[in-house]
């Protein structure tokens, strides 16, 4: 491996950290937004057909 080859393979491996880095975080985020919104859906589902019942009363 010549010099050119290795500082090239050195800032390859620093990009992919490096982008690595930034989209990790903003992919669990994403993740935990989505898993936040379905919680939520959920739990407005569940609370609407336990109230339905009542008002058919």
């Amino acid at each position: 491996m010549s010099y050119a080859s290795y500082v090239i393979a050195a800032y390859a491996v620093f990009a992919t950290v490096l982008l690595w880095d930034f989209m990790a975080p903003r992919i669990r985020i994403a993740q935990i937004m989505r898993a936040a919104r379905l919680l939520a859906r959920r739990e407005a589902a569940r609370e609407s057909a336990t109230v339905a019942p009542e008002l058919k009363r």
